[in-house]
């Protein structure tokens, strides 16, 4: 089976709902993590200090999805029915069968429960299942200990560590750490991973 092209879809479980990321999901967003530094340190930027600074990140997203860079998708806390943060697939090379999860963030509330599990279980799922994928990559910044840990129990595997990476908004370099999922290894990761949650 070769791999299908990502498109904005509804990707439902039981405690979030990932639906394609739009302007209307800005108000919970904000509420979420707006202004809070710590949910942003590691997004590439300062926290957005207003609802309108939150919106032009916003904007740039979606900008990227017209462009075909990524297919972004709104965290939907189901409880509430709010938007709590977002994620992306991006990197998307189908004739190769992988793509990348990126660009994920939740406001802090819902760190360290079974949003991030959910999500990346949803996301997963989509991309080995449904479109085929033969590989997901996912990567961080090598300081951001939460978000490795947080790879790390989804039972992806360390690749390595590109040195001097980027250029982070202060000026420093950042490496980055990669982790990835093969189609073969999804079973006994997603198995892992539903029984977590």
């Amino acid at each position: 089976m070769s791999a299908t092209t990502p498109l904005p879809v509804t990707l439902t479980g039981t405690h979030v709902r990932l639906e394609p990321l739009d302007p209307g999901h800005l108000d919970g967003l904000f509420a979420a993590g707006g202004n809070d530094e710590e949910v942003w340190r590691w997004q590439g930027g300062p926290a957005p200090r207003t609802r309108e600074e939150l919106g032009h990140k916003l904007t740039a997203v979606l900008d990227s999805a017209r462009q075909g860079a990524c297919v972004p998708f709104a965290v939907v806390h189901r409880a509430s029915g709010q938007a709590i943060g977002w994620s992306t697939y991006m990197d998307i090379d189908v004739d190769n069968e992988r793509l990348e999860i990126g660009s994920t963030w939740y406001g802090r509330a819902h760190w360290r429960t079974a949003v991030n599990s959910e999500t990346k279980l949803l996301l997963l799922t989509h991309a080995f299942e449904e479109l085929g994928m033969g590989r997901v990559q996912l990567k961080t910044d090598h300081l951001n200990v939460r978000s490795r840990e947080a790879i790390a129990r989804l039972g992806a595997r360390h690749e390595g560590v590109l040195r001097r990476h980027r250029r982070r908004p202060d000026g420093t370099w950042r490496d980055t750490v990669y982790f990835s999922l093969l189609a073969e290894e999804w079973p006994q990761a997603k198995a892992r991973l539903s029984q977590r949650l």
